[in-house]
């Protein structure tokens, strides 16, 4: 169990500008607190609205210890219930993706309807008042087909980031796509180094040579490029198509449209479109990227013809599970209108690679010459951003708990 006292004189130790302490980065009684203090705390992206697309389709997953489920009710509404029975508390809903009319727990069959009530008790007695047994419901929202859920009682205000992203996103339609593919990878590395990197481009020259030809791996703070000119070239050419570029943020979040490297229209090897049928089809598809972030784990990029998600889950100090996943619009064919191998390659040599230089970072963390260092202004603004706002955060829960 994490004392409050020793994390407290972690963040305390921390220089500004700098990265954490060793022991943030590999203790495991940190990982129990950044379950408690981050993970339950914030609003975390799980998906797209496409991903349930009829009553009783669910999204099952794990958050540190806790299962939860995310499904269309047979209204269309989209809820989240923790995924614990209210009977002896087994997992009702296996991990992954799934559909169906009830929510039937495997252990002794209570049964729950789409809103989370209990419908069903066998051999309880005939006063036995179902309803004080539903399941317990978590927070959930969208914004434009993206899903978003907090364990909190009291989530943080999310009516800022709704508002200011939709203008962006909405123009690519992510209600009408579909999931092209999605997948896993097991990082042997802290959460918080799989996201400083994330966070980054300063290694991208050197450590993702394919990533670099159509990424503005020099770009300052919001993906601005450093050429002259470029930026207000994109900028005035998205206002006469009618798309809002940002930069907007808040304290958990940011977005920006920005332009790729001159001569790509998508983020792709040669920089030609992976999808013949656009989600955007505004200026051709020669869109640039819209990023959006959410902290403390997620990043996307949504082009003309294609968006992209990235999503870290820690599940150990140090072991991370990210989740990928690749999304086209609706009506495109397989083998006709985007070849899978070439729509994923892109990012799916990108993760492989982060994952590579996530675990060295790991394993150089552990070193007893380890002392934490300075981030570039230039270069690594949002991974400071990152941590900046992992303390604050920290320190939050330290004093609400104290």
């Amino acid at each position: 169990m994490y004392d409050l006292n020793r994390v407290k004189s972690l963040l305390q130790q921390r220089r500004p500008g700098h990265s954490l302490p060793q022991a943030l980065y590999n203790d495991a009684d940190i990982f129990d607190f950044d379950m408690a203090a981050i993970f339950l705390r914030s609003w975390l992206m799980v998906g797209f609205e496409v991903e349930l697309p009829d009553p009783g389709s669910y999204l099952s997953l794990t958050i540190g210890k806790s299962p939860v489920v995310i499904l269309r009710d047979r209204d269309g509404i989209i809820r989240g219930f923790h995924n614990s029975c209210r009977h002896r508390g087994a997992q009702i809903c296996a991990t992954g993706r799934g559909k169906a009319a009830r929510l039937v727990c495997p252990y002794h069959q209570w049964t729950y309807d789409l809103a989370g009530r209990l419908v069903y008790a066998g051999r309880m007695p005939e006063t036995f008042d179902r309803t004080p047994h539903s399941l317990g419901p978590i927070h959930v929202e969208t914004v434009a087909g993206t899903i978003y859920i907090c364990l909190a009682a009291e989530p943080p205000p999310f009516d800022a980031f709704r508002d200011k992203l939709t203008p962006l996103l909405a123009v690519h339609d992510l209600r009408h796509a579909k999931l092209a593919f999605e997948s896993t990878l097991v990082e042997k590395a802290n959460w918080k180094l799989v996201m400083e990197n994330g966070r980054e481009c300063y290694h991208c020259v050197a450590g993702h040579p394919e990533l670099s030809r159509s990424f503005p791996t020099g770009a300052k703070a919001h993906f601005e490029p450093d050429e002259a000119g470029q930026v207000d070239r994109f900028n005035d050419r998205m206002a006469r198509a009618g798309l809002p570029v940002g930069p907007v943020e808040g304290e958990w979040w940011q977005a920006i449209r920005f332009p790729l490297n001159e001569g790509y229209v998508s983020l792709s090897v040669d920089g030609r479109p992976l999808v013949a049928k656009p989600m955007c089809p505004a200026e051709g598809g020669d869109i640039g990227s819209l990023r959006w972030a959410v902290e403390p784990n997620n990043f996307n990029h949504a082009l003309g013809d294609h968006t992209f998600m990235f999503t870290a889950l820690p599940v150990g100090p140090e072991e991370t599970i990210v989740t990928a996943k690749w999304l086209v619009h609706q009506d495109a064919v397989e083998g006709v209108d985007y070849d899978l191998a070439a729509l994923t390659h892109l990012w799916t040599q990108t993760n492989l690679q982060d994952r590579d230089l996530a675990e060295n970072n790991q394993r150089g963390v552990h070193s007893i010459g380890y002392r934490p260092g300075p981030y570039s202004d230039d270069a690594e603004s949002l991974a400071r951003r990152f941590v900046d706002w992992y303390c604050s955060q920290s320190a939050r829960f330290i004093d609400a708990h104290a």
